[in-house]
């Protein structure tokens, strides 16, 4: 791997040259700069209607102020200091966001120079991923952004992934680092939630389908396989895997599921970390690798009469099964009851009257 693009001085005519050419190729995420562009001027015509407005406040009070005492020198430097701190925050302003958006484009141009170094592409950004795995299934607006993906070969994609949320008040983005290798085989879904980097709510699956494996390894992951799946998760994650796995992706949550293997971080991956990407890297070059090579002729024996090609695994043991959260049960019961007890107040009063009324 040349990791000279993520590293080395870059020159301002290149960067506007790969600006031009990528504006002119029409790629969609060229836009993105553009409409970043928009919002920050959108930003700016506020600040500048905001301190305008500040600005002629203050005159009026300092022409005021003149003809109740004419202080010259107060009064001048009130009338000429405010549009003169105004006109330099303003032009601050806009220094930061041509620097904001030249920064913008050398990242930019930085990742693409080195995807194509190393038979790879790059894009800033990529709508609504289609990947099986449980984070790509989150909030609304999804999109990975500046990615590098295999231009030959077997498939790998290694950026970030981003999704808003709502509480109905307001709107959050989250953001994930990703790793993605495509598998030739599906194998069942499982999911190895490490211990160090907190929850990233992947692992709210029920007890049932967890899987305790030997030696330290459930000091560094926690693993969960479908039930009835126990014996494949076995066959998969032999004592070698394990030991890949906790020599090279503790810090790392990892799925498997359909024919895909998935790295996730508990947070953003910088772009521009050389060290990063060889890490990366080396996870697929070992973890991936022994996965591959360890289910090379792994087959779902629940189903003996599919043959081999078929590359299949029933439906059971396609996704772990979710967990129905202890606190939306109780809401559900909280819920029910004062909705419900009214109504059955009502209804018994009725009959008891009913009752009455007859007997009398």
């Amino acid at each position: 791997m040349n990791y000279g693009a993520l590293t080395l001085p870059v020159l301002k005519s290149d960067v506007r040259a790969f600006r031009i050419a990528t504006k002119a190729s029409g790629v969609p995420w060229a836009r993105l700069a553009t409409s970043q562009g928009v919002g920050w001027g959108c930003l700016l015509a506020l600040l500048v209607g905001f301190l305008l407005m500040v600005d002629v406040i203050l005159l009026a009070l300092s022409i005021a102020a003149l003809s109740v005492a004419p202080l010259i020198p107060l009064g001048i430097a009130g009338i000429i200091a405010p549009p003169l701190l105004s006109a330099l925050l303003i032009w601050l302003s806009i220094r930061g966001v041509i620097a904001s958006n030249e920064q913008l484009w050398q990242n930019w141009f930085r990742l693409s120079r080195f995807a194509a170094d190393n038979d790879m592409v790059f894009s800033a950004a990529t709508p609504d991923p289609q990947y099986p795995g449980l984070i790509f299934n989150q909030g609304s607006s999804r999109q990975t952004v500046n990615h590098v993906r295999s231009a030959s070969g077997r498939f790998f994609d290694i950026g970030n992934f981003q999704f808003t949320t709502s509480d109905g008040e307001k709107t959050h983005t989250h953001h994930r680092g990703f790793m993605a290798l495509h598998l030739d085989r599906r194998l069942p879904h499982m999911v190895l939630d490490a211990t160090s980097n907190g929850s990233l709510g992947l692992a709210a699956f029920g007890k049932e389908q967890r899987l305790s494996l030997e030696g330290d390894f459930d000091r560094y992951f926690t693993l969960f396989c479908p039930q009835q799946y126990e014996r494949d998760a076995l066959y998969v994650f032999t004592p070698d895997l394990m030991a890949l796995l906790i020599d090279e992706a503790a810090p790392f949550d990892v799925e498997i599921v359909d024919n895909w293997m998935f790295v996730y971080a508990n947070g953003a991956f910088p772009s521009l970390q050389a060290g990063l990407y060889e890490r990366l890297f080396h996870i697929i070059d070992t973890v991936g690798a022994k996965t591959l090579s360890q289910s090379a002729r792994y087959q779902d024996d629940r189903l003996v009469e599919a043959p081999f090609e078929a590359n299949i695994v029933a439906p059971p043991g396609q996704r772990l099964r979710r967990r129905f959260p202890t606190a939306a049960v109780v809401a559900l019961i909280v819920c029910a009851v004062v909705v419900l007890l009214p109504i059955v107040v009502i209804v018994v009063a009725v009959i008891i009257s009913s009752i009455a009324i007859t007997v009398s």
